[in-house]
Formats: C-alpha cells, sequence, structure tokens
C-alpha cells in the first residue's frame, strides 16, 4: 500500500540475532507463547504444546488493521497481547535445531511492516512445570495501529470488516472455539462473541 514501510530481510536478520542473544536458556529450545491464532493456525513446527499463563497481559482486539482482516474503508481489528491482567494460553516448544531459521519463519508471519505492531520479546509465563521464559509477540502501544475501543465498537468494527485473510467475526470464533476446546474461557472474548453475534444477526 501507498506509504508503508516493509520489513527488509535484512530487518528481519537483525530481529532474530536481538532475539537470539537475548535468549534466556542459549542451546535449549525456544519455548513460543501462543494466545491467539498461533494456537488454531501456527504454521511453525513445534515439538510440544503446554497451558501456560501469563501475568500482567490480556488478550486484546486493539490492533487496528486496513488489510488481512480489513479494508481502507472498512477497517478491522485483529488481536494482540496488551498489558494488564492475565492470559491463559499454551506454550509450543520449537524444535531445537536452526533456532535462526525458526524465528526468520516466525518473523515473517507475525510482522510485515514498520512501525511493527506486535514486538517479540521474551516474556515470564507460569506452567505446570515451573516458571517458563517464553517468546510472545506484545502490542506495541507506540503503534499508530494501537487502538482501545469500547467493547461495543470493538463488535461493530468486527460484525462489518473482511479482508482479503476473511472476516473479523471468523477470526474472533476461531479463536474461541480453539481456546475452549483446550480447556481456556476467556470471558471477555466470549462478551464479544455474543455482540458480535447478535450485530449480524440483526442486520440479516
Amino acid at each position: 500500500a501507498p506509504g508503508v514501510l516493509q520489513q527488509t530481510d535484512a530487518d528481519y536478520a537483525v530481529w532474530v540475532d536481538v532475539i537470539l542473544k537475548d535468549h534466556p536458556a542459549p542451546g535449549q529450545p525456544i519455548q513460543l507463547f501462543a494466545y491467539g491464532s498461533l494456537i488454531w493456525k501456527p504454521e511453525i513446527e513445534h515439538r510440544t504444546e503446554r497451558p501456560a499463563v501469563a501475568k500482567g497481559w490480556h488478550r486484546s482486539f486493539c490492533l487496528k488493521t486496513h488489510r488481512f482482516r480489513g479494508t481502507p474503508d472498512q477497517p478491522g481489528l485483529m488481536m494482540a497481547l496488551d498489558r494488564g491482567g492475565q492470559c491463559r494460553g499454551v506454550v509450543l516448544e520449537l524444535p531445537r535445531e536452526d533456532p535462526a531459521v525458526q524465528l526468520d519463519r516466525l518473523f515473517r508471519r507475525e510482522f510485515t511492516v514498520k512501525p511493527i505492531n506486535s514486538m517479540p520479546q521474551w516474556i515470564t509465563v507460569r506452567t505446570t512445570a515451573g516458571p517458563a521464559t517464553a517468546l510472545a509477540f506484545v502490542m506495541n502501544r507506540a503503534s499508530p495501529a494501537y487502538a482501545r475501543l469500547p467493547l461495543a465498537e470493538q463488535a461493530a468494527m468486527l460484525a462489518r470488516a473482511c479482508g482479503h485473510w476473511g472476516s473479523g467475526a471468523e477470526y474472533l470464533l476461531n479463536t474461541v472455539t480453539h481456546l475452549q476446546a483446550r480447556g481456556i474461557h476467556d470471558r471477555g472474548l466470549w462478551d464479544l462473541q455474543r455482540l458480535v453475534a447478535a450485530r449480524i444477526d440483526s442486520a440479516a
């Protein structure tokens, strides 16, 4: 799109280097905290999956998008990990081999433009085996795409918006369904799901 700066191969290489240098346990497999579409559409090889809780973070439809699940005329919202509260998700253990290749592929999936909306960052999570340090993608609040909106406004956007990746409503339903299948009931997302479903029904 005009005026949009894309990440370059060199940019991705820098991010891979930064994250690997900050890896808390060099030589050990990378632990990846998944809270949304990485759960139901990971597109990256992983060896194990286990429940985890990230304190100080919560799921939020706070990322405004004019692509993917929205358009310039009808912007959509995508989910991000924002500060505050806590988030139940899963930790995916990536293969030990070729961590730089794995991260490059993952980063190209998670961010494409400048400034980055979802920043790669090491965070502490709680698992049944104790605390662990996992890589997560967290909302960059300095991004112009950051939007803290009332629930009703989020629902209105999700009910209407659709882009080349599909609709916002489909994205939300996929997320709550796959979370529920893992025993994770995110009350805020279900409240949003009910509002979106009601708006779609009333428009039918």
